[in-house]
């Protein structure tokens, strides 16, 4: 990317302290922003994009034709991950409550899935979806029983990656009860029942990730370049102003957006 001059107009990664008017991060954090980048697609890139990046590209190893299975697809992660997916030209299979699944189909999801009908469990639907073939390619950010069933839904030579572990928050207060029982149901994933099944199990945390802000500059340049070639807009789903940022996690934690939610400093 283009080097960096004092007061040019910029996008950065924030480990912590984004929630502010003024923020100092390194330098080998900030990405210039040109002037066809408005500000909210700038502050929609950063972290859903790179996310979804890694988790499909980089760790996932994703090809065109690929199935690929999207938990949480009208999330922010979720729609990063649909949009990359397309770039690539992979098959998408996405979970998500009925309510956003003709968005999703707009945007270009191929098979929409109500994760929350009890009468339609979705590694039934991915099954006879796929001739019980199951799909190459899983993005996880739900964890507990899911991991089990994910791990099943993979087709061999399938990559599963974990980026998150939602169900272990039931509510919007701390249940250790939760907790517990949800830990009880990791799997446990042996070197030797990996290579037996010819699958792969991978993780994606880009909050350790920051040690490597030249692989990171790389990762990020490419989605740029993907932006600026029209080949995606970020979906924001809704803002609100910084110091209502606790309304804005009770709108998350609701499960009620779709896309990126973004909180808008005063100025």
């Amino acid at each position: 990317m283009t080097s960096v001059q004092a007061g040019d107009r910029v996008f950065a990664l924030t480990r912590f302290g984004g929630y502010s008017n003024v923020v100092c991060v390194p330098h080998r954090q900030v990405f210039k922003a040109y002037d066809w980048l408005s500000d909210t697609d700038a502050a929609a890139l950063p972290v859903n994009y790179l996310t979804a990046y890694i988790a499909l590209i980089v760790m996932g190893s994703l090809r065109k034709g690929d199935k690929v299975l999207i938990h949480n697809a009208g999330g922010g992660v979720g729609l990063a991950a649909l949009d990359l997916c397309k770039i690539i030209g992979a098959e998408t299979y996405g979970t998500a409550s009925p309510n956003k699944n003709e968005f999703l189909l707009e945007r270009g999801l191929n098979h929409a899935i109500d994760y929350r009908n009890p009468d339609s469990d979705y590694e039934l639907v991915l099954k006879e979806l796929t001739n019980g073939r199951g799909v190459n390619l899983i993005l996880d950010p739900l964890g507990g029983r899911h991991w089990r069933k994910n791990y099943r839904l993979l087709a061999p030579t399938g990559r599963l990656v974990h980026f998150g572990a939602s169900s272990l928050a039931s509510g919007k207060r701390r249940s250790l009860l939760n907790i517990f029982q949800q830990m009880i149901t990791l799997p446990r994933y042996s070197p030797l029942g990996v290579m037996s099944d010819n699958k792969g199990v991978l993780g994606v945390n880009i909050g350790h990730l920051w040690e490597e802000s030249d692989r990171v500059r790389d990762w990020m340049s490419e989605i740029v370049t993907w932006y600026d070639a029209f080949a995606f807009r970020p979906h924001i789903g809704r803002t609100f102003p910084l110091a209502e940022a606790a309304e804005a996690h009770h709108y998350l934690q609701n499960r009620e957006n779709i896309g990126k939610i973004l909180l808008i400093p005063a100025k």
